[in-house]
């Protein structure tokens, strides 16, 4: 019973499994497109609201490092990622590595769960751009119909059409092809990036040093809570954490840290990447650094335009301009952060569809799903199906109940893939491994320490939620996953052979 939970499918036969025609992904991405989609998928709202917000709650100025150390725990899950997406280049990111390395129902386990993650993600996004170009409409005089208009603040009948529509057209673009959907994203990160770079150097002419005093607050600390909206690590050992002052810097961290997720995704275009050995390494880890950079340089110029104790909750750069008499940088901003939603939503749209195929191409869910488009060579049946759930998902549910992300689950992800670098290292060391993860197994022991504190400071609530979802999981695994696994069925090829599709399966 532990053999067969824990059987692991060979690196060389995943890759064989790309070479089926019927399930075979086109590749046609290049570094430029990783790193693009990376940026594009990191790089939302966060960039122009969680810096303000963080700045005025948890760390005042400091916000800034709290986004380095941030970033540095992203880093180190970066280069977990990075050997494996050069190794196993196949698509389904930290599903396909746990399944080389960890075993079948760990596998299982971080598919499913970010299957959810993506979804809610999606629908979060859309919802989130839909009040953003919903806002626009309304300044130039267009208002839509209060039954069309979302959920929230709805009486009766309340479908939220923008948000619905969002998604069933870029799930349209996914279908004709990821390099078109490449070339979309490619135009609105340029457009969102210029308005990100616009909005830096505009703000350093409106800085004001005695802004930045002091850099560092005082340390405040934080009554410890008892509900189920307290971090894990409140209730489980009465330790509080504390807003600013240096313990600050890392409170505020497990807050942006959230800015980040997205760069993992990139991995989930493993097998659509022309030269994914070079390639993924690039876009891994260039897009991070970007991202990086660009909302380092937001924190300080927000924080220099306006003191950190004056900053607004909801719009904190845009009403940092308006302080300092700039008011039309407002709607800049809503334009820019709304057409930068647009690529957050598609690439979290294709990551989740890319898991599903893995795991759909494995037997784990309905082969059915499996087979690629015989013109478009995209996983067409995937992501028409998903697209129109989370289309409904976003235009039936208010933002209020979308909101709370299965954030746990990438962290989760990223613990698995340090595990599994490791592990791999050990169990394969004949394997060529293009990009090799420095200091190994330090610097994997590392992000899963990283990972797993950032994890403690997430609310009970929300671990409550990821144990019932992974209760939910492992009934589906036991009941259909368990007996359909091609590699439990006996499946598997031996290494070197040409699987032959399966005749009609799942058609």
């Amino acid at each position: 019973m532990s053999n067969a939970l824990f059987r692991t499918k060979k690196v060389e036969q995943s890759i064989l499994d790309t070479e089926e025609p019927e399930h075979a992904l086109k590749k046609s991405l290049s570094a430029l497109d990783l790193t693009v989609f990376g940026v594009g998928v990191i790089i939302g709202t966060g960039i122009f609201v969680l810096t303000g917000t963080v700045a005025r709650n948890n760390a005042g100025p400091a916000v800034a490092l709290a986004f380095v150390a941030a970033g540095v725990v992203c880093a180190l899950a970066a280069l977990c990622y990075a050997e494996f997406a050069s190794t196993v280049p196949v698509a389904g990111s930290a599903y396909t590595f746990s399944y080389a390395s960890l075993g079948e129902l760990p596998a299982w386990t971080i598919g499913w769960d970010l299957v959810l993650e993506f979804a809610l993600g999606t629908a979060v996004v859309a919802v989130g751009w839909s009040g953003y170009v919903a806002s626009l409409l309304d300044n130039a005089g267009w208002h839509l119909p209060e039954a069309l208009s979302g959920r929230d603040g709805a009486d009766g009948f309340g479908f939220d059409i923008l948000a619905a529509a969002l998604v069933l057209v870029l799930t349209a673009i996914l279908v004709l092809g990821t390099k078109l959907s490449a070339r979309v994203t490619s135009v609105v990160v340029a457009i969102k990036v210029t308005v990100v770079l616009v909005v830096i150097i505009a703000g350093l002419f409106f800085i004001n040093g005695d802004n930045y005093d002091p850099f560092i607050p005082k340390a405040q600390d934080v009554p410890a809570g008892d509900s189920l909206q307290s971090p894990l690590i409140q209730l489980m050992f009465g330790w509080a954490p504390s807003n600013f002052g240096v313990m600050g810097i890392f409170t505020a961290a497990s807050v942006v840290f959230f800015a980040f997720i997205g760069f993992d995704v990139v991995a989930t275009a493993a097998e659509e990447t022309k030269n994914p050995q070079r390639d993924m390494p690039r876009g891994i880890l260039g897009s991070l650094m970007i991202c990086t950079a660009l909302y380092v340089a937001v924190s300080i110029v927000v924080t220099g335009m306006q003191h950190y104790t004056e900053l607004s909750i909801t719009a904190p750069l845009a009403d940092a301009f308006k302080a300092t008499g700039h008011p039309w940088f407002a709607g800049f901003i809503s334009f820019g952060a709304a057409v930068g939603l647009t690529t957050v939503c598609m690439i979290l749209l294709l990551g989740q569809t890319r898991v599903f195929f893995a795991m759909s191409r494995d037997g784990l869910l309905p082969r059915f799903f499996s087979h690629v488009h015989p013109r478009f060579k995209t996983p067409h049946r995937p992501t028409i199906l998903l697209g129109v759930l989370i289309a409904v998902l976003a235009g039936f549910t208010p933002l209020s109940e979308l909101a709370e992300l299965v954030n746990i689950g990438t962290l989760f992800a990223f613990v698995v893939v340090a595990i599994g670098v490791i592990v791999l290292r050990k169990s394969r060391p004949d394997l060529h491994r293009a990009f090799r993860t420095p200091w190994v197994p330090v610097l994997p022991i590392v992000s899963v320490l990283a990972s797993l504190w950032l994890m403690l400071n997430l609310p009970a609530e929300t671990w409550l939620r990821f144990a019932i979802w992974m209760a939910v999981g492992f009934a589906v695994y036991f009941l259909y996953g368990r007996s359909h696994s091609r590699l439990g069925r006996g499946q598997e090829t031996a290494v070197g052979q040409v699987i032959k599709p399966d005749s009609g399966e799942g058609r």
